[in-house]
């Protein structure tokens, strides 16, 4: 063997230059000679020959040609050539253990030997200590693929990297171990599988947070400012303790605009570190700078030719002697995280102005006073050259282009831009989320910019399939909902793929059954009846039957309650006060039927009623964007519904009927038994008196419900919600009707409704079991109130907000009642619970969800608080 010219073994490639050093220092210094041949130091020969030797899979020409060295060429032994060859088949990265040889020399002529082994490619990985769903970030974040060149490099960054990563997210003692294992098969290329291990611990907790440096604001405010960042408080439930360095990070950032909100502009971070404690918890200390506290002093505005400076100055709202607040500074001239902020950058933007800048220069800074200008240039107004939609693969344009609040030609406004976003996430057709207005080709010189709405399509139709057991049986459930419906195309075959879609009509069609009722219904709605004007036109039918109890608790068919009803309504979207406002009206009409349904859920087993009603409401709904997960603004309606006074034309004596009413009451009261001939003629005269009272039914019904929606940190959001609902008699002596009551509690849905009543939620507490006491049995009665009023208080937190699933966590404080009459109304005597749920939204089923409610309060006829209640929720939100 001859010697070694040099030897570079597995050397990280991330050092070459110092390689290069050392292997020129080498090559300069170390006589190079063979154990029987010698030569002359530093002497110029001719390289007659290049050998290769190694565990390679490369050709000895390709690696000759990696070299750079060339049979005939003339080299210094030693010298840069070699020391090139050698740096040159490193900076490759196909090589490892590389060694250069002078094997013989003959007069002037060199002979060498390059001996060399391929670095080992990666054949398998295996990723230990995190769940699956994230090794596919890990190989993709390092390159880790299958066949990647396995250096040094690649193991050590791979490791520094994990550890980061996971020290970011609080995991500080985090430890990653990575393990190569050669393979020894038949094959020649040098192959390797890899192990990580990853031991990511406990996530650190922050034990305490020391300042130093400050003496205007407490230790107790500084570590208030730090929204993310807390120490140990057992005592806390909504903000952990656990350290975030990428929340830390922000932290810091906000402790200096604390201290720029009360004038100290010159307040810096001089320092921060973090010591690791005995008991593995860590201390943060972070060393301030403080300053002067600084006031406003004048305040001009500069190049301002549309707005007064009395009006910029009633949108800025700070004043000349008040205390210097950078951060409020920066909001009152431009807020970006509210796009509708009351601003001055808002105020041009919303009235063309896109291409204006408004920048705030402080001029003087004497005597802790502050003279600002707010420059601006306003530039040429803009407007719409053209506005496009892309995205929508099955909405037609039409449906997306009449709810746009920009038009080709009309003057930019920004607020316009922010309602057509939240406009078209309110059609329920696209992920809301996913909703972008994209600025194309803005051209100040010319004042003119094309807008494209970016929208991503969700599924819209749902099905409802589900089955359970309740009410004495089986219930099975069949929905159908098409949300975005193209009733003009039903004809069309190939327009089924699988149903006519993309005019955004709905059509709903429902089947409900067990072996005591059945229920069928159908809906369709137009949201925009003839194409021009936002009104929409609704229609709805359905038939119920139930039936009663027999022997054996089976269904007696001979005894049965029948619905049907068809409703017609439309709603109009108003100007007047906003055009968040929505009028609606509706005529509707149901024929209850009883034939032999004695069951005291009426005081008649056998005849009919008739309710002929209209229903007006007017609504406003101004919520953010998502529907399913709004997280900003507010949602109210009040509606009445009224049947006409047949009292004052029927010719009917309604007060001589209430009188033998009460008699008739007094005789089935004073009989001997219930079997008594007197007791039966009284309940005979009670069904004939009801009969005429509530043939055709007489009343009216007053609805209000309001809720609002407000975001008390990034996603964490806040809705309370308030609802009343009065049901009410024009003619006294014919008193309240049986039908259209308020049921309270439990989930709100209900199996099927028999009487047009409504159930109203109210969790912690079994479906409709909050109803008044009867006078009579001291028991809860069966009929409902006429009164009910509800008030609830939910925080939310959505864990994924993707289109194909949406899910949020709740928690809520609800409280609410139902009554007989005003005279028994109290607004606080009601039945409290709270509890927590989870919602899950998929496009295709429709709101899921599940609620645990914990009962403070009795059920009306008990004693006991009534303790936990879980509910299931399908197909509803509240």
């Amino acid at each position: 063997m001859g010697k070694q010219v040099n030897n570079l073994v597995k050397l990280p490639a991330i050092t070459y230059l110092k390689y290069f050093f050392t292997i020129a220092f080498f090559a300069g210094c170390m006589a190079v000679q063979a154990q029987d041949v010698n030569y002359i130091k530093g002497k110029k020969y001719i390289l007659e020959d290049i050998s290769v030797l190694g565990n390679t899979s490369f050709g000895d020409q390709t690696i000759v040609s990696y070299s750079g060295l060339r049979k005939g060429n003339e080299i210094t032994i030693p010298g840069e050539d070699i020391a090139n060859a050698i740096k040159k088949l490193w900076n490759s990265k196909l090589f490892s253990d590389i060694e250069v040889y002078v094997t013989k020399i003959e007069d002037d002529k060199a002979f060498l030997q390059i001996q060399l082994s391929d670095l080992p490619q990666l054949n398998d990985i295996k990723i230990n200590g995190v769940k699956k769903g994230k090794v596919e970030g890990i190989v993709n974040d390092n390159k880790l693929k299958k066949g990647t060149k396995v250096t040094e490099n690649l193991i050590t960054t791979t490791k520094n990297h994990l550890v980061k990563k996971y020290k970011k997210d609080g995991y500080y003692n985090t430890k990653v171990h990575i393990n190569t294992i050669d393979i020894k098969d038949s094959i020649q290329t040098a192959r390797v599988n890899m192990v990580v291990n990853i031991d990511k611990g406990e996530k650190v907790k922050i034990k305490d947070i020391v300042f130093s440096g400050n003496d205007v604001l407490s230790d107790k405010r500084l570590r208030k400012a730090m929204k993310s960042t807390k120490k140990i408080n057992r005592l806390r439930i909504l903000k952990r303790s656990k350290y975030i360095d990428s929340a830390y990070q922000a932290d810091l950032g906000h402790i200096v605009d604390t201290y720029k909100e009360n004038g100290y502009r010159d307040a810096r971070i001089l320092s921060d570190s973090l010591v690791v404690n005995n008991d593995k918890t860590i201390s943060l200390y972070i060393d301030v700078t403080e300053g002067d506290q600084y006031t406003f002093g004048d305040i001009k505005f500069i190049g301002n030719t549309v707005y007064s400076n009395e009006y910029l100055s009633r949108l800025l709202r700070i004043r000349k002697g008040d205390t210097y607040n950078g951060v409020l500074l920066q909001k009152r001239i431009a807020d970006p995280s509210k796009p509708d902020a009351f601003d001055i950058t808002n105020e041009y933007q919303n009235n063309g102005y896109l291409f204006s800048s408004i920048n705030p220069v402080e001029v003087s800074a004497d005597n802790n006073v502050i003279d600002m200008e707010i420059r601006i240039s306003e530039g040429k107004p803009a407007y719409f050259n053209t506005v496009s939609v892309v995205g929508n693969d099955k909405t037609n344009d039409h449906v997306i282009y009449r709810e746009l609040r920009t038009r080709p030609g009309q003057l930019y406004s920004k607020a316009n831009v922010v309602r057509t976003v939240r406009e078209l996430g309110q059609l329920g057709f696209f992920d809301a989320q996913e909703i972008s207005p994209d600025f194309k080709n803005a051209n100040p010189m010319e004042g003119t910019i094309d807008m494209e709405y970016s929208v991503k399509e969700t599924g819209s139709s749902q099905i409802e399939l589900q089955g359970g057991y309740g009410g004495g049986g089986f219930i099975g459930t069949l929905g159908l909902s098409f949300n975005n419906f193209s009733i003009k195309d039903i004809f069309k075959k190939e327009a089924y793929k699988p149903i006519p879609m993309g005019d955004g009509q709905k059509l709903a069609l429902r089947l409900q059954a067990s072996r005591f009722f059945q229920t069928y219904s159908f809906s369709f709605s137009e949201p925009w009846m003839g194409g021009k004007r936002p009104v929409q036109f609704s229609t709805s039918i359905s038939h119920t039957k139930q039936f009663t109890y027999g022997a054996n608790f089976q269904p007696d068919r001979s005894r049965s309650f029948n619905i049907t009803g068809i409703t017609f309504g439309l709603a109009k979207r108003l100007t007047v006060p906003d055009d968040f406002f929505t009028l609606s009206q509706a005529i509707s009409y149901q024929r209850y039927d009883l034939n032999n349904y004695n069951t005291g859920l009426f005081s008649f087993g056998d005849g009919h009623s008739n309710n002929l009603s209209y229903t007006v409401g007017l609504s406003r709904n101004n919520t953010n964007v998502d529907p399913i997960f709004p997280t900003g603004g507010s949602k109210f309606s009040i509606t009445g519904k009224f049947s006409l006074p047949y009292s004052l034309f029927n010719g009917v004596d309604y007060e001589q009927l209430s009188d033998e009413y009460d008699a008739a009451q007094q005789q089935a009261a004073n009989a001997e038994s219930t079997l008594s001939p007197e007791y039966i003629a009284a309940n005979e005269k009670i069904t004939e008196i009801d009969q005429k009272r509530f043939n055709w039914l007489e009343f009216y019904k007053i609805n209000f419900k309001g809720e609002w929606y407000t975001e008390i940190t990034k996603n964490l959001v806040l809705r309370p919600l308030v609802e009343f609902g009065f049901l009410g008699a024009y003619n006294q002596d014919r008193g309240v009707i049986p039908f259209e009551r308020f049921f309270v509690g439990g989930d709100g849905l209900g199996n099927y409704s028999l009487d047009g009543r409504e159930a109203i939620q109210l969790r912690g507490y079994p479906n409709q079991s909050l109803t008044p006491l009867d006078e009579t049995t001291g028991r809860a009665s069966n009929d409902g109130g006429t009164i009910y009023n509800k008030y609830s208080l939910e925080l939310r937190y959505p864990i994924t907000l993707k289109a194909s699933a949406k899910i949020y966590a709740l928690a809520f404080l609800e409280a609410g009642g139902s009554y007989d009459s005003f005279r028994d109304f109290s607004p606080f005597n009601v039945n409290r619970s709270a509890g927590l749920g989870i919602r899950i939204f998929m496009p295709a089923f429709g709101l899921l969800g599940i609620d645990f409610g914990h009962g403070f309060d009795p059920v009306p006829g008990k004693t006991t608080k009534h303790g936990w209640e879980t509910h299931f929720i399908i197909g509803q939100q509240f």
